[in-house]
């Protein structure tokens, strides 16, 4: 029954773009996209939806929205090869690089930051005062804002109790429940939820700069087809339409109007495949 409710939400999450992309042959491959879980469902699908369809159309491939539940669930899609299309950064880990995952382009945004914060009027102003303490994180695959802030407490000495939300804003409910004491959580998912609610926070700490997430392709995905695709994103940001879905999409989760999509051929993110070299084991 989970899985049936994940397809007929991905199923819904797509029909905005079948009626305003241009038609197609019916054996024209439709391949599947998944971006990791940074929002709640619903707030996931309006950002991806209106880029899903200009890519499409824009592109001449067709593209098909493909979320789970929670941000895991839908790196399960990725990793079982029931997608084609991702955009993540859970597949730099040394045994996920040989399955031939591609970066052709990134998200052009300020650097982003793995933060530890607390609400602005919490008591605890040092890390250390959250030993034993239950913390809060999007879930196990997050890669900044789990992996780097919790490999942080564990390289300091500080045992917490663990809390997985299934994606940020679920960490953040929470924290302002009062069930937790700090999230673990990314520097851009901070900022935008804190101006979506209308909430102030304290950062205890935050890791060196990184680069935004990264566009990424099977190597199942022909070479026309990534060209085309890969295009149409880089070019988003040069087209009067696209500049105004960028925009109205971004308005929706917190991002600057100008936060588009660049090409990359994947060099920016040596910070993140080197973080596993010195992780703790488990986090590895």
């Amino acid at each position: 029954m989970k899985h049936h409710r994940q397809w007929l939400f991905a199923a819904a999450a797509s029909l905005s773009i079948a009626a305003a992309v241009p038609s197609f042959a019916q054996d024209t491959p439709v391949y599947r996209f998944s971006p990791v879980n940074q929002y709640g469902l619903e707030l996931t699908a309006r950002y991806w939806n209106p880029i899903m369809e200009y890519i499409t159309a824009k592109s001449g491939v067709k593209l098909q929205l493909k979320i789970g539940r929670t941000s895991a669930d839908t790196t399960a899609y990725v990793l079982a090869n029931e997608v084609e299309f991702v955009f993540s950064n859970h597949l730099f880990s040394p045994e996920r690089d040989h399955l031939g995952w591609k970066v052709f382009g990134r998200r052009q945004t300020p650097p982003i930051h793995s933060q530890i914060v607390v609400m602005a009027d919490s008591p605890t102003r040092k890390i250390e005062e959250l030993a034993n303490q239950p913390v809060a994180f999007p879930g196990p695959e997050a890669l900044v804002a789990y992996k780097f802030s919790y490999a942080q407490l564990i390289n300091r000495k500080v045992p917490v109790e663990v809390v997985f939300g299934g994606n940020m804003d679920g960490a953040f409910a929470q924290l302002t429940s009062g069930k937790v004491k700090a999230v673990g959580a990314n520097s851009q998912l901070t900022e935008g939820w804190a101006k979506r609610e209308g909430k102030k926070v304290r950062v205890l700490w935050q890791s060196e700069p990184l680069y935004d997430l990264a566009l990424m392709a099977s190597r199942n995905v022909p070479e026309k087809d990534l060209k085309a695709v890969s295009t149409a994103f880089a070019e988003m940001g040069q087209d009067v339409q696209g500049v105004k879905i960028l925009a109205a999409s971004g308005n929706l989760v917190g991002l600057l109007p100008t936060a588009s999509f660049v090409a990359s051929n994947g060099s920016e993110y040596s910070s993140y495949r080197n973080f596993y070299k010195t992780a703790p084991p488990s986090l590895r």
